[in-house]
């Protein structure tokens, strides 16, 4: 369940309207959209039985997960990288097809944590989320200092948290598993102020360009990881497992 964020928008070829609160409301309302998406999607995939039979294949020894249910938790990442490293080649209509696309197939992945945690947890867990979210958009969106530094330090963070995950996939480490968690709301909450701010700072120019329209975009997906990283480790930390 882990979300690869690689949607480094300070290398992006941009233009922008002018007015910040005309950029962000297009970034917040495609992240809306994305995350509405993948709720619809993952509530579909737990609920409704034939769809859920789709993730697992029976065996001799027992259900283990379906070809289809190892696509979808690892085609994500695919499409991540598809709009990080192709955005100035795609179209605005195929960077927003890739978009829908990743927060739908992204849902499927999702619907794992109604297996695994208590409906009214993963509900709590959310809007702790969607709270946490908020208070550091609006700090990232208020303040005056300068968050560069701290960004680049957070992002070494995550590449130390990717690397430990994988190496704890072989160890198996509860403790591990919680400091992991730990730090990965530390960092994705801090990711999400230098986000805002930086999407804040990049409305400051404008040329007219539809380039403004797919940076709206790359800016809604850098916050939906930010959200659904900040969910998924706070659920690991607090959710009530079945």
């Amino acid at each position: 369940m882990e979300n690869t964020r690689n949607t480094n928008i300070d290398k992006l070829d941009y233009g922008t309207v002018a007015g910040t609160n005309t950029l962000l409301r297009s970034v917040f309302l495609w992240m809306t959209l994305a995350l509405t998406v993948t709720t619809i999607a993952s509530l579909m995939f737990y609920f409704i039985p034939s769809l859920s039979l789709l993730l697992f294949t029976e065996t001799e020894v027992g259900v283990k997960l379906s070809v289809f249910a190892w696509v979808v938790m690892l085609a994500p990442i695919g499409f991540v990288l598809l709009m990080s490293f192709a955005f100035n080649k795609l179209s605005y209509s195929a960077l927003i097809a890739a978009f829908i696309a990743y927060a739908t197939i992204n849902g499927i992945s999702l619907s794992f944590i109604f297996m695994i945690y208590e409906l009214g947890s993963i509900f709590n867990v959310f809007l702790s989320s969607v709270a946490l979210f908020a208070i550091m958009a609006i700090a990232g969106y208020t303040t005056k200092t300068d968050l560069t530094k701290l960004g680049s330090l957070l992002f070494i963070g995550l590449i130390g948290i990717v690397i430990a995950s994988l190496i704890n996939m072989f160890m198996r480490s509860d403790t591990m598993s919680y400091v992991c968690s730990i730090l990965g709301v530390i960092i994705f909450t801090g990711l999400t102020a230098y986000d805002v701010q930086k999407i804040k700072n990049m409305s400051t120019q404008s040329d007219g360009s539809v380039m403004f329209k797919k940076l709206s975009i790359m800016g809604a997906l850098t916050l939906y990881l930010d959200f659904i990283n900040i969910f998924l480790y706070l659920l690991r930390l607090f959710g009530s497992r079945k």
